[in-house]
């Protein structure tokens, strides 16, 4: 299904974990719903420090509607590094990284190649 969408709430859900883990980086799976963005798993034997945070892939959903990731940068910086940009393809189409100090601009979404995502919003 194509998606066309991410869910406000999803959005602030993100911003709030990176707030409240801050200074350590989350991470965690997106699932889409009827083309919409709207779900944050955040999978069992995930390890988050102050530079990264690595996720067990075999501790993955096994549906189809998985969507993607989405992960802070503390740091505040909202570009893929180059970790990033090896582990997007092994998860889904489009992954969101929430940067310090997780205002509501401080986020931004990718395609599995680094390229933009623009999505729009919806509630």
């Amino acid at each position: 299904m194509k998606i066309t969408g991410v869910s406000r709430t999803l959005i602030d859900l993100l911003l709030e974990i990176g707030h409240e883990r801050h200074p350590y980086e989350f991470a965690g799976v997106l699932r889409e719903e009827e083309g919409v963005i709207k779900e944050l798993f955040l999978l069992p034997g995930t390890v988050s420090g102050e530079d990264s945070a690595q996720v067990l892939l075999d501790m993955m959903p096994l549906d189809l509607h998985t969507a993607g990731s989405a992960h802070s940068h503390p740091s505040g910086g909202l570009r893929p590094s180059d970790a990033d940009l090896s582990f997007f393809p092994r998860v889904g189409r489009y992954h969101f990284i929430v940067g310090y100090p997780y205002a509501d601009g401080d986020w931004r979404c990718y395609h599995s190649d680094g390229s933009p995502a623009p999505l729009e919003v919806v509630s």
